[in-house]
């Protein structure tokens, strides 16, 4: 079942950047006591990944931190050597990048999709939320296009 408006995000390890490589973050930690912004894209380098969705919230981040936004997350089931190289690329420093390889924060939120007759397994669906103190107060799922997750909509809860 996928997570709703008002549902706690659920404790899932998953991996992160760290400073000496891949590290174990738990989404609960990373999402107690703060707000976040975190989207999900369904893989790094994609094009609408890379030219639509990613873009939009690197050139928002600042007005996305200014909403009182403690932390912009971005996630997609790919490794954590995928994720760093791609957040290099896109110029995201800013973010934190969530590097669900194994789609088990995905299955966790409901938001798991098979990408399997594309050749790419299980990925995400296109989604944004924003949480604050890890309870969902906005979750836009794309079924189509870059809607309900650009990060302009997202600005538009905030």
């Amino acid at each position: 079942m996928t997570i709703v408006e008002g549902d706690r995000i659920p404790d899932v390890t998953i991996k992160t950047n760290g400073a000496e490589g891949p590290e174990d973050i738990s989404t609960g930690d990373l999402f107690a006591g703060k707000r976040v912004v975190l989207f999900a894209v369904p893989g790094a380098f994609t094009p609408g990944c890379s030219n639509t969705h990613m873009p939009g919230f690197v050139i928002n981040a600042d007005k996305i931190f200014g909403k009182s936004v403690d932390t912009i997350a971005c996630m997609a089931v790919n490794d954590a050597f995928v994720m760093d190289a791609w957040q290099k690329d896109q110029n995201a420093r800013a973010f934190t990048m969530l590097a669900d390889g194994n789609a088990e924060f995905a299955r966790a939120l409901g938001t798991d999709m098979d990408a399997s007759g594309g050749g790419m397994g299980t990925r995400s669906k296109r989604f944004a939320l924003i949480a604050n103190d890890g309870v969902i107060e906005y979750l836009g799922i794309d079924t189509k296009g870059v809607q309900e997750s650009s990060a302009e909509t997202v600005l538009a809860h905030l």
